[in-house]
């Protein structure tokens, strides 16, 4: 037992996902044929591309590898029981962040600006935060996300033209808002104590700055809580979340043992529909904004599968009539 961790044996993400993440993601999936088109996007090859993108300059922490940084992240992985561990890479860059990618495979990738400024219990919250969303899965549609942000900057590849690559980027942005919450309850659940994550929060909104009152964010966490939509990316949003969720009592019974765990989860209630078709409704505006309704989206998603297949089509024949076409029988 690694020391200082408190294990939440076969701990289900059911047990401390946020209700608009589990609303969202349902919502999301139920937008047809979103999944599928999704799954082609982030295929073998655009998701190799990503990790030579993200990891190429990256060094691979482990025990003979910033052997403390490794041990805050099995500790963390341990308390959350997950196993096995994703890989966990450091890349040089000032900002003070983290991500989790791979559709296939999680990876993550802490940033040296927040290893070398934030104090160790901080950079162990954000390591944990960072296997919530594994635990989650959530690195399925973060590494769709990615890659459209990615398109979105560059010239868009021949194979995605006709896909309304906007149009989803911004519903999977909206999706990835709700997604925080649920991984700053798995940060607070891992360290025992959901102060030292909301003192990260405040840490990554306004930099490592000696002085800083959690007191005083707190308090400014909560004046603005008429003007904000729950999805708005403010870390005195998520801290108001996460706060609120302390006060119901669930991280303590959580604590206590008292949780769903991996292979229990309960039916969705009534609630939980009401809250999905709240989503959907919410994702539908915005697509009518973006791409003419969820009806046009469908048809353009529809095209371009029928493109992408025929151009696979096209590929695998040409392959069929390579080296074998002249072999004599």
């Amino acid at each position: 037992m690694p020391d200082g961790a408190h294990r939440y044996e076969q701990l289900s993400p059911k047990a401390y996902e946020h209700p608009a993440d589990r609303a969202a993601t349902s919502a999301l999936r139920a937008i047809p044929l979103m999944d599928k088109v999704l799954k082609r996007l982030t295929d073998v090859a655009h998701e190799r591309r990503l990790r030579q993108i993200l990891v190429g300059n990256a060094v691979r922490i482990g025990e003979a590898q910033v052997p403390e940084l490794w041990t805050s992240f099995e500790r963390a992985g341990w308390s959350l029981d997950l196993e096995p561990l994703p890989p966990l890479y450091a890349t040089q860059t000032p900002l003070a962040s983290a991500i989790t990618i791979g559709a296939h495979r999680p990876t993550v990738i802490v940033f040296s600006g927040l290893v070398s400024s934030f104090d160790d219990d901080e950079v162990e919250s954000v390591l944990a935060h960072e296997l919530g969303h594994a635990l989650s899965e959530h690195n399925y549609y973060t590494t769709a996300l990615v890659l459209l942000a990615q398109f979105l900057r560059t010239s868009v590849p021949g194979t995605l033209a006709g896909l309304p690559i906007r149009a989803l980027y911004l519903v999977l942005l909206e999706w990835s808002r709700a997604a925080e919450l649920s991984s700053d309850r798995a940060s607070a659940l891992v360290m025992g104590d959901p102060l030292i994550t909301c003192r990260t929060l405040m840490r990554m909104a306004g930099g490592a700055i000696d002085g800083m009152s959690l007191d005083a964010f707190i308090v400014q966490a909560t004046e603005y809580e008429e003007e904000e939509d729950l999805f708005a990316r403010w870390s005195r949003a998520w801290v108001r979340e996460l706060i609120r969720w302390v006060e119901t009592g669930e991280f303590d019974r959580i604590r206590d043992g008292s949780y769903v765990r991996r292979g229990s989860e309960p039916p969705p209630s009534k609630e939980f529909q009401a809250a999905v078709a709240h989503y959907r409704e919410r994702f539908g505006a915005m697509l009518e904004r973006t791409s003419g309704g969820v009806q046009r989206l469908v048809r353009q998603l529809e095209e371009w599968l029928r493109g992408a297949g025929r151009a696979q089509d096209d590929a695998d024949g040409s392959d069929a009539e390579g080296p074998d076409a002249d072999e004599p029988e």
